[in-house]
């Protein structure tokens, strides 16, 4: 019970956290909105250890939030990437319409490419997939944080 406790608001701090710096990004609410979509996009491909890297661009070519893409990538952790590869391996090899035998041995883009062509093709399509629904989700919610968060900013300054 009290483990559950603990897990419960150590969840809340990480939201909290993760809110905290949504509200801390400059911009305007559409520019925040495409960085933060273009970092879950990135989150759900299988490009480890280039998410960050391919966040910033992707959010560069966007036109959107440099720092909100690199939180926004930061949902694929230890946790997610097992979840998020094998939905790309599902997703693609489905997209391709044949199955192709899968290796949850690799830990980056070089072991994924060792798994062969067929492999590493069908993760990076399904990756790509699945990330476009994510990443609108991402983009509409993030907007609607940040004009919350500005106008509760504006009244509390207006009362003051």
């Amino acid at each position: 019970m009290i483990e559950a406790q603990e897990k419960s608001i150590a969840l809340k701090e990480r939201v909290r956290l993760f809110l905290n710096r949504i509200k801390d990004l400059q911009g305007d609410p559409h520019y925040i909105a495409m960085g933060m979509a273009s970092g879950v996009f990135v989150a759900l491909t299988p490009t480890i250890p280039f998410h960050t890297a391919l966040a910033l661009a992707l959010a560069f070519i966007l036109k959107g939030s440099k720092p909100a893409a690199v939180i926004g990538a930061w949902l694929s952790n230890p946790l997610t990437i097992p979840i998020f590869y094998y939905g790309c391996y599902k997703t693609g090899t489905l997209f391709l319409g044949e199955p192709i035998p899968y290796d949850v041995g690799f830990e980056s883009i070089p072991g994924l490419f060792r798994l062969g062509l067929d492999v590493t093709l069908a993760m990076l399509i399904g990756g790509a997939l699945l990330g476009i629904i994510p990443a609108v989700v991402a983009y509409f919610v993030t907007y609607a944080v940040v004009l919350k968060f500005r106008e509760r900013s504006r009244r509390k300054k207006k009362e003051a």
